[in-house]
């Protein structure tokens, strides 16, 4: 089981799906990361030699930021907008739509289950 960045990558799985696990890295993050070291894009991950895993390892902490660090930079631009009172932040403060969906129907997702209101017949 190899261990990259905090995160058990699947060891049966190619190398650029496999890579994909990891938070930060999509499809062609994952390609580009198996060119840069020299990986072929058919192997698998238990296939790989320690040396190989290193390589990865090495060359993800140098040019990407991935799991907890780019969480806390998702959840600090949020704050960072709430705390200025932008439109974008009220919309978080209030738990509605951010980018300009309709919310008279639909927006059920950001805005949880739907709420009876009493007396709201006809």
């Amino acid at each position: 089981m190899a261990r990259i960045a905090g995160v058990n990558i699947p060891t049966a799985k190619r190398v650029p799906i496999a890579l994909t696990y990891i938070t930060g890295i999509g499809n062609t993050s994952a390609q580009n990361i198996c060119e840069a070291v020299g990986i072929d894009l058919t192997r698998r991950v238990n296939e790989l030699s320690d040396a190989e895993v290193l390589k990865i390892r090495e060359h993800i902490d140098e040019n990407y930021t991935v799991e907890g660090d780019l969480r806390r930079d998702t959840q600090m631009n949020i704050k960072r907008l709430m705390d200025l009172g932008c439109y974008r932040g009220l919309r978080h403060r209030r738990n509605l739509p951010v980018r300009g969906q309709r919310t008279s129907t639909n927006a059920r997702t950001r805005k949880g289950p739907a709420k009876a209101i009493a007396g709201k017949k006809k």
